[in-house]
């Protein structure tokens, strides 16, 4: 028996998705939440052979947790299920060692598919992520907001970076806010792992 863990902030396709899983007989759906530090709580607790995240997730996002879990050197598998096939949440994903990064206009028989390949070892990413990983990408970052984050690197506070580079801390917050949303981001070491692996920094 194949136990999985669903994180899913919809709380109406969360069930559906533990409802379709549970007619499998080799699936048994063990938990569920609607918010990543519930989730990561939960897993970390019940110990599931799967867990399917989805991204955006109030407190924690599911990359947040997914980071979270290679941290605590979970066992398991984890998964992410999700509308966004943006690059810098893909590569993320990669990052955090995911087994699978599946889109939620795949068909359900693909998912169930998946969990049963990825337990066996395999890894599964949806093509046209793998394809946008590949094409060339410039950095949409502005050379001072690329400065801030270089800065921002070497772990100084707001103040810091703000005194290093004669800005208000307002100004700094701006510019770290402005970064985090254009690389899909939502702290400092995201924002900084993502910028190195694209040699933007």
């Amino acid at each position: 028996m194949i136990t999985l863990y669903l994180a899913e902030d919809q709380s109406l396709l969360n069930t559906a998705l533990a409802q379709l899983l549970g007619l499998e007989d080799d699936l048994q759906v063990v938990g569920t939440a609607t918010d990543g530090q519930t989730a990561l709580t939960e897993i970390l607790a019940l110990q599931p052979a799967v867990v399917i995240l989805d991204i955006e997730m109030p407190q924690l996002t599911g990359l947040d947790v997914a980071d979270a879990l290679k941290q605590q050197h979970y066992a398991g598998k984890v998964m992410i299920l999700t509308t966004f096939a943006q690059k810098t949440y893909f590569e993320r994903a990669v990052q955090a060692d995911v087994a699978g990064y599946l889109l939620k206009d795949s068909p359900s028989d693909q998912l169930i598919t998946a969990i049963r390949r990825v337990v066996a070892g395999q890894t599964l990413y949806a093509p046209e992520l793998v394809v946008n990983m590949l094409s060339s990408e410039q950095n949409p970052l502005s050379k001072r907001e690329t400065e801030v984050l270089q800065v921002a690197a070497q772990g100084g506070t707001t103040k810091a970076i703000a005194a290093q580079l004669f800005l208000s801390d307002g100004t700094v917050r701006n510019y770290l806010s402005a970064v985090f949303s254009k690389l899909g981001v939502h702290s400092r070491l995201a924002a900084v792992q993502v910028a190195k692996a694209h040699q933007w920094l």
